[in-house]
């Protein structure tokens, strides 16, 4: 089985199937992060990076193998309702098209194309053009980490996924390196709630319970706090989570990122994929 991976980051879909013990011949992979690069050929050093995917899209690809499995997760900031609304006027969302460029070209045996939620017209594109609804997921049910996304695929999936139970508390270290606690100026300004700065509510100063769900991890935070848990350990009275706990959110081997700085592993992470979910998808292909 041949597979090529679009949008490829730290390449979740290598993980997802090591996990499922899906055998490949070659795994072939469109990405440009180069900390992201890094942290694949770290992990699966045989992945064979092809580049640039406007490039790729354009090229008449006749130099690979039947490719059995394509699948991808374009940028999402032009249709997270968290950005700008500007949608496929996102040269990052426009992407997509792409994506379906390369479909249309290869016509390989299983897609799977991976986006946030977003508004109905933006999402009546991308399924007009790929022929199909999505199916939408919470990786709440397979994770401490509350995270809708939209997944269409050819995959004919068996079952629902079972809610697993997880909470915060299950995924937490013990103990953390001090630089993870939030500063003291920042905490000295709470007034209870579960805003951390009462003069800025967003995801970036919640304060999620040990007994619940975090939030989701997202793409643009380049290493800046997802959030905060309240913490018993230190003088300071809350942290933000561990590259570490953040693996775990996304269902990832724990350290699978390490290597690079803590900034680059929130990156990739918000990045990612929720490797379980995937690995819910995937499974139907054997």
């Amino acid at each position: 089985m041949n597979i090529l991976s679009l949008f490829d980051g730290m390449s979740c879909g290598q993980i997802a199937l090591k996990k499922l013990k899906i055998p490949y011949d070659n795994y072939y992979a469109s990405e440009i992060d180069a900390h992201a690069m890094y942290i694949t050929q770290k992990n699966f050093p045989a992945t064979i990076q092809l580049g640039n995917i406007k490039e790729l899209s354009s090229a008449d690809l006749k130099s690979l193998p039947k490719i059995d499995l394509l699948m991808g997760g374009s940028p999402c900031q032009g249709f997270s309702f968290g950005g700008k609304g500007l949608n496929f006027d996102d040269p990052r969302s426009k992407l997509f098209f792409d994506f379906a460029k390369i479909l249309e070209k290869i016509n390989p045996k299983y897609f799977l194309l991976e986006n946030v939620r977003m508004n109905k017209k933006s999402q009546d594109i991308i399924s007009g053009i790929l022929g199909m609804e999505p199916i939408k997921i919470n990786s709440s049910l397979v994770s401490a980490q509350n995270r809708v996304r939209l997944y269409w695929t050819n995959i004919i999936m068996d079952g629902t996924l079972k809610d697993e139970g997880l909470v915060l508390e299950n995924i937490l270290e013990k103990e953390v390196n001090i630089k993870y606690l939030a500063g003291e100026k920042l905490q000295q300004g709470y007034e209870g709630g579960n805003q951390l700065n009462p003069n800025f509510k967003s995801q970036c100063n919640t304060i999620y319970n040990r007994d619940g769900k975090f939030g989701t991890l997202c793409a643009g935070t380049h290493g800046y706090s997802f959030g905060y848990v309240p913490i018993n350990d230190f003088n300071y009275t809350f942290r933000k989570l561990t590259p570490l706990e953040c693996e775990r959110l996304q269902t990832v081997p724990d350290n699978y990122t390490s290597g690079v700085s803590d900034t680059q592993r929130y990156k990739m992470l918000g990045n990612g994929w929720t490797i379980d979910v995937i690995c819910h998808i995937l499974k139907n292909i054997i």
